[in-house]
């Protein structure tokens, strides 16, 4: 159950970079809204630090975190990936994904000096990035005759919805986002004054 219609993510990419005993750990912060940027992000950094030992990651994403990963790219089991994923959730983050990559320096680290080098590089890098608040919004769809787009507009405008979308065919079509609080207000207006029923679509 999602208990508030906003959350706290990145506002861009950041960077920093740690060592330990030879090895460099560099870390990169990316808002994410989805698994498929999440896959490009990793996609191209492999390509930039092709010769990099391991590139370890983890993200959240959702409102409520639904989807939640932790890789540990060939590090000994939870030494990397949750380490990440725990400096993200101290941070309250959420629609972040943070990759470590690491070159290793010849010297073995072990478990305890791993989980703190890649704690730690994930901390530095959410503690570079600029950390801000954004709405839940759901997109709707609605259709309706021409005679009632005055009327249409003016409750999309009084509940503060954004329309992305008009289409204007055998009738008028209006895709808009709505703050996820005022989507039952809004829903209900259109209903009660217009008999107008919404088609839910995303959430964004």
């Amino acid at each position: 159950m999602l208990f508030t219609d906003t959350y706290n993510t990145i506002e861009a990419r950041t960077e920093s970079s740690f060592r330990d005993r030879g090895s460099k750990f560099m870390g990169y912060a990316f808002p994410v809204k989805n698994e498929a940027e999440v896959k490009q992000h990793i996609a191209q950094l492999k390509k930039e630090f092709h010769d990099a030992t391991h590139h370890c990651y983890a993200y959240i994403i959702g409102a409520n975190a639904e989807a939640q990963r932790a890789n540990d790219d060939g590090e000994p089991a939870n030494t990397a990936g949750k380490p990440i994923q725990r400096a993200i959730q101290s941070k309250g983050l959420t629609n972040v994904l943070v990759v470590v990559v690491r070159y290793f320096g010849g010297k073995l680290l072990g478990v305890p000096g791993l989980i703190n080098a890649y704690g730690k590089t994930a901390e530095e890098t959410l503690r570079e990035a600029v950390v801000i608040e954004k709405i839940v919004e759901e997109v709707y769809q609605v259709s309706f005759n021409y005679e009632s787009e005055n009327a249409v507009f003016k409750i999309l405008k009084t509940h503060d919805a954004k329309i992305l979308k008009i289409d204007k065919l055998e009738q008028c079509v209006i895709i808009f986002a709505s703050r996820m609080s005022n989507s039952v207000k809004l829903g209900n207006a259109l209903k009660e004054l217009l008999s107008l029923e919404l088609k839910y679509l995303y959430v964004q």
